[in-house]
């Protein structure tokens, strides 16, 4: 008999918010591992979840306070309608200063890498391999392309040297680039005063790959045409619902099945949309669960996918490797969306269960199908659902997942908005650079 997956989930209540969280398909699957032990951990997040609750709007947790936020919003409108005014907009930054604007980007063109028409061509440039930037360098008409240069710190190795690549080649830089950055004295700052370009602020206590709701994702999201207000206003509404009682904190239910996993081996977690507009999603979520709680010998590994495209390939380690993973599946509702397949196109007795069905309804039993496999072969499968994808789901989204990653890292008992392994592999790097021959 199907697994169940339409009637309303017992846990945990997300009717008022634009997705729907079901962990139904998670428990009795893994040997000691049901509701009870669940709410065990989960009762462990009431005391973070009211240090969150009692820091908005203090700046302690910055994140938390972007939802509020609309004094920046005139600077960010002004920004990218500065930007929208060339054909082509060219954005450097690397992790949490790039992948929300690539998420971001993918809202916006459905997942297409077509652009949106009408608007600007949007492209991230994140890495430093000569080969690719030269070819990107080459391939820009300078002359009708805006520059955002975006470094909280002001001082990343990559996103400078980028930078110093190019803006020799902008012919007016005053008028074309703008920087993002701390409003402090730091590389990026000075190189901005150089060339005359306008700043934006980044705000000081607000960790880069907590950003995607401040200017770093807004500018690019105004970019393209996507309402920014309805971003944060979607975040707003998840946050303001996580911050209660743990009981009905869907981020809460998320951390608390992620320790409860971790404690007995598992300690893989697959974020797999099968929505192509989510497609950059996973890898924003892999930063944040990855560099956020990879700490001290804690945390677990997060793994990228894409329904269903990664049906088939990575389905079967799911499925029959080591039952080391939780699977999150993200889908919307697509019943009877898309084109529509009729007997005489289709003209082949081989494909009579295509007939008369959508590729809506494909994607809909595929999503369904892989969740009951995993189900059935005792793999814990968390199911995601959105009646729809715009701006409003997506900050939920992104607050819901942001919460669930500081949460974890309470129960992980790491703290999840530094990096310093991390620090210490760029302080290597940049001593390479000054002794090499």
């Amino acid at each position: 008999m199907p697994l169940d997956f339409d009637s309303h989930p017992p846990h945990p209540m997300t009717a008022s918010l634009p997705y729907r969280q079901d962990l139904r398909h998670c428990f009795d699957l893994v040997e000691g591992l049901d509701r009870q032990v669940v709410e065990t951990w989960l009762d462990q997040t009431r005391e973070p979840l009211a240090r969150l609750r009692a820091s908005i709007g203090t700046g302690s947790h910055a994140f938390l306070d972007q939802p509020d936020r609309a004094d920046d919003l005139a600077a960010i409108r002004t920004a990218a309608a500065a930007l929208a005014r060339y054909p082509t907009v060219v954005l450097l930054g690397t992790g949490g200063s790039s992948l929300g604007a690539r998420t971001i980007a993918s809202l916006a063109d459905a997942g297409t890498g077509l652009g949106v028409p009408g608007r600007p061509r949007l492209i991230v440039a994140e890495n430093v391999d000569p080969h690719a930037f030269e070819r990107l360098a080459a391939g820009v008409n300078w002359a009708e392309a805006g520059l955002l240069i975006v470094s909280k710190s002001g001082g990343t190795a990559e996103t400078l040297a980028q930078a110093h690549a190019l803006l020799g080649r902008v012919p007016k830089p005053a008028e074309q680039a703008w920087a993002l950055t701390e409003p402090t004295d730091n590389p990026l700052a000075r190189l901005a005063a150089r060339y005359g370009m306008a700043r934006l602020d980044h705000p000081t206590t607000l960790g880069g790959r907590f950003s995607v709701l401040s200017a770093v994702g807004l500018v690019p999201a105004a970019i393209l045409g996507l309402d920014i207000a309805a971003l944060r206003a979607g975040a707003k509404l998840a946050r303001d619902a996580a911050l209660a009682d743990p009981l009905a904190s869907a981020p809460a239910w998320g951390a608390a099945l992620a320790a409860a996993l971790n404690a007995r081996g598992i300690r893989t977690s697959v974020l797999c949309p099968y929505i192509d507009a989510l497609g950059a999603f996973g890898q924003w979520y892999a930063q944040l669960w990855a560099e956020s709680l990879g700490k001290g010998g804690h945390g677990t590994t997060p793994i990228k996918a894409l329904g269903t495209v990664d049906q088939h390939s990575q389905l079967q380690l799911w499925l029959d490797g080591p039952a080391d993973k939780l699977v999150t599946i993200l889908a919307r509702e697509t019943k009877g969306v898309g084109h529509r397949y009729t007997k005489a196109e289709l003209a082949d007795p081989a494909l009579d269960w295509l007939e008369n069905r959508t590729m809506g309804d494909l994607i809909d039993v595929s999503w369904r199908a892989t969740a009951e496999t995993l189900a059935r072969r005792g793999r814990p499968v968390r199911l995601m659902t959105l009646p729809t994808l715009d701006e409003r789901a997506l900050g939920a989204l992104f607050m819901h997942f942001e919460l669930e990653t500081v949460l974890a890292a309470a129960l992980f008992d790491v703290e999840p908005f530094d990096q310093p392994a991390v620090e210490d592999g760029k302080r290597l790097a940049r001593s390479y650079l000054k002794g090499m021959a």
